[in-house]
């Protein structure tokens, strides 16, 4: 790494960050933000449409395929030079084992190790549950829960081999949910389902991975993309603040960041919510009200005992669109 993003000090200074889904949205915001602080960037991005589907070239503008035109990936590598940073792009399928396979080796081969991984890379086909089709489920799931899976399966196997080796990583993972995976989505079933099973997944890596010097952490962003904005249509200011651009994607990079950093050592198994200026930890499923009969319920008695316990229960948040 001889280029001058490694002495240019910062958070991650000298760190090797792979980002997925980095073309575009809170993947472009995370990617400069790393870059920022001294990282080495690898730029993931298919530079597909927002359902996913092919959009007739790399970057969308519809180009055929005899004419050669810089993919989103490769855009923001150029941002990220252009400031003195560096960075290398990637336009694998990081939802196949080869396209994470190949993730990983491109960290490897171009800057000599890896550091951090981000998974961010989806997309949406919105549909209520009853008009939705298989491919359509099976297309989000791949997306949003395979392709965490996939590289974070990768990127492990290389720390594993490192520690084993006695170098020992400071590795950082930081997952993509949801409040659609936290809560519920009206119209969003599977990617609420895979949004939730991301959150699953980032607890059990943090317990596997902790021998190996990795920590796996997740966040639920809430800005303006590609994906959401219909939703964030409108520029919100802060209160007092009118420049502040409350769902810009570059308001939740900041927590990204830290996650991904030595800094954030000790954090792991952790999910945050963040937002504009907010950031809160979200605390997850665990025993509330309870009742020990010390024997098998009739069905009348489990009813009674679980009205009697939901009265003193918390009430769960709202679904989003309810």
């Amino acid at each position: 790494m001889t280029d001058a993003s490694a002495d240019r000090g910062g958070l991650c200074a000298g760190r090797v960050v792979v980002v997925t889904g980095a073309g575009r949205g809170l993947g472009r915001a995370h990617a400069l933000a790393f870059a920022a602080e001294g990282a080495h960037v690898v730029v993931n991005d298919l530079g597909v449409a927002l359902d996913g589907s092919p959009d007739g070239s790399p970057d969308g503008t519809g180009a055929g395929a005899g004419d050669r035109v810089a993919g989103p990936a490769d855009r923001v590598v150029a941002e990220i030079r252009a400031l003195g940073g560096s960075a290398v792009a990637h336009g694998g399928d990081i939802a196949t084992t080869e396209g994470a396979a190949s993730l990983v080796a491109t960290a490897l081969d171009t800057f000599g190790r890896l550091d951090t991984l981000v998974n961010n890379a989806g997309f949406l086909r919105d549909r209520m549950l009853v008009n939705l089709g298989d491919d359509e489920w099976d297309a989000v799931i791949r997306v949003h829960l395979k392709g965490h899976f996939l590289p974070l399966k990768h990127a492990a196997a290389h720390w594993r081999a490192e520690s084993k080796a006695g170098r020992t990583p400071v590795a950082r993972v930081v997952n993509t949910s949801s409040g659609a995976g936290l809560l519920g989505s009206v119209g969003q079933g599977n990617y609420s389902a895979a949004k939730a099973g991301i959150v699953g997944l980032t607890l059990v890596a943090s317990a596997e991975f902790a021998r190996y010097g990795v920590q796996v952490n997740a966040i639920a962003p809430a800005a303006r993309t590609r994906m959401t904005e219909r939703t964030f249509a409108e520029t919100m200011a802060a209160p007092g603040d009118a420049s502040f651009d409350a769902m810009a994607p570059d308001n939740v990079s900041p927590l990204v960041v830290w996650l991904g950093a030595p800094a954030s050592d000790g954090v792991t198994g952790r999910v945050f919510e963040t937002e504009a200026g907010r950031i809160t930890v979200m605390e997850g499923w665990r025993p509330g009200p309870t009742v020990d009969k010390g024997a098998r319920w009739t069905p009348a008695e489990a009813g009674d005992a679980a009205r009697e316990l939901l009265a003193r229960a918390e009430a769960p948040g709202a679904v989003y669109g309810a």
